[in-house]
């Protein structure tokens, strides 16, 4: 196995990982904001009130853009499984 292609493999495995963690770190990070800005324009400094709503929308995101990450992942296994078949 060369260096080309153990850097393609990371390379892949990097694209991959930011592909399926992205929608759902942005969507939290997004609700945190609204929820800090709420807080902070009404005053109101209770710690637990921005866990509720960002559980709730990382399951939504997780519903929504489930079947895209699971179809991510099969492809970037079947290419891992691609690379092992031919190193054979």
């Amino acid at each position: 196995m060369s260096e080309a292609v153990v850097l393609d493999i990371m390379k892949n495995a990097l694209t991959t990982a930011l592909k399926i963690g992205a929608p759902v770190l942005v969507i939290s990070l997004a609700v945190g904001l609204v929820i800090s800005i709420l807080q902070a324009t009404t005053q109101i400094q209770e710690q637990t009130l921005t866990f509720v709503p960002k559980i709730i929308a990382v399951f939504l995101s997780l519903i929504i853009f489930g079947s895209f990450m699971l179809n991510t992942l099969i492809s970037f296994t079947n290419r891992i499984f691609d690379y092992i078949a031919n190193m054979i």
